[in-house]
């Protein structure tokens, strides 16, 4: 099973020489890859009636793929993964040529996780529309492959048109992957269907937003077998999709959140970890990285 470090964006504040610790510690302390999570914008709750996100404009989030070039530069080996990024609200071209210039300059493996997003003001006020994310992404997930593997395409679907372009240089497309989160059904028959992986939602925080958590009980297997089967449907074999659960630290130790490991590692679908050390009280850089030693150190004793 591999284990990520999820970046801990939202307070670990914009100092670079902060953020180079914090990766080198990550890379040092044999973490596989770093998770990271991703909105363009926060929303004032206070202008918005019955606001219920998650997230608003007093988190920090720092700009996935920019922020990964940046840890790559300071780093050697260690992946990266967004989990997730939210792929409808962006320019499919842009977003195949940022993965690839990352995964051809940092020699790295990337797993890109995209999702289709909840929030409908982001996408409004970056010009895209929120009603037709669903379609969009199967669309998008289709066209960043083409994109990865030929050197001009030509598209013409309902929302993307390409007209005989490619992008240059091409990267070595075996070291990018394409996850998908969520827990809804269609989003697990896509997983089943097109994707790599899925970065499966364990927070029960996105659960008032109506984002199912995954658990490992019936409902969780419930879950796997969605996808199972749709990959199935697709004549794929799905034991060659991966699954990624977090654990966080919020609520407990570092030791009790190891011990949390290894109820999941029952599943033999779960092929990857990430810890996250956010919302644990945790007021410095060094605290964040003092947890991955504890995590890390309880994990391999």
């Amino acid at each position: 099973m591999l284990t990520g470090a999820v970046f801990p964006q939202l307070e670990i504040g914009s100092k670079s020489d902060d953020i180079k610790a914090w990766a080198e510690h990550v890379e040092a302390l044999e973490y596989d890859h770093i998770a990271m999570f991703d909105h363009i914008l926060g929303i004032n709750p206070k202008s918005q009636v019955g606001w219920k996100g998650p997230y608003d404009h007093t988190h920090s989030f720092h700009e996935p793929l920019v922020t990964m070039g940046y840890m790559s530069a300071v780093t050697k080996r260690v992946g990266f993964a967004t989990s997730i990024l939210v792929l409808p609200q962006r320019q499919v071209a842009l977003v195949a040529k940022q993965v690839s210039t990352l995964s051809e300059l940092s020699k790295r493996d990337i797993r890109l996780g995209v999702g289709s997003g909840w929030n409908k003001i982001e996408f409004e006020a970056v010009g895209h529309d929120f009603s037709t994310r669903g379609k969009k992404i199967e669309d998008q997930i289709n066209i960043m492959r083409k994109l990865w593997s030929e050197n001009s395409v030509n598209v013409d679907t309902e929302q993307h048109t390409i007209s005989d372009a490619g992008i240059n240089p091409l990267p070595d497309k075996s070291r990018i992957e394409i996850w998908l989160g969520g827990g809804a059904k269609p989003v697990l028959q896509r997983v089943g269907k097109i994707a790599d992986g899925w970065f499966a939602n364990t927070s029960t925080r996105t659960a008032k937003l109506g984002i199912p958590a995954f658990s490992n009980d019936k409902y969780g297997i419930s879950q796997l077998d969605i996808i199972r089967t749709a990959a199935l449907d697709a004549g794929r074999d799905p034991t060659q999709i991966g699954v990624e659960v977090r654990v966080e630290l919020e609520g407990k130790t570092p030791e009790e959140a190891a011990d949390e490991v290894n109820k999941w590692s029952t599943i033999p679908e779960i092929t990857a970890v990430q810890f996250s050390t956010m919302r644990a009280g945790i007021k410095t850089v060094n605290g964040h990285i003092e947890a991955l030693r504890k995590f890390m150190n309880a994990l391999k004793s």
